[in-house]
């Protein structure tokens, strides 16, 4: 089974150095972003 560290990598020359998704250029925030905005979609008594 894969740990974080086989799914995050960082690479200062990809996306400013930010941690990338398996060195694709999918930043983790982003991915982190888009969760949010599904589950604050879903729940809306939810305040961000």
């Amino acid at each position: 089974m894969a740990t974080l560290t086989d799914r995050i990598t960082v690479n200062p020359k990809q996306c400013g150095g930010r941690p990338c998704i398996r060195g694709m250029r999918i930043r983790v925030t982003d991915v982190l972003d888009l969760l949010a905005a599904d589950l604050m979609a879903e729940h809306p008594d939810l305040e961000s």
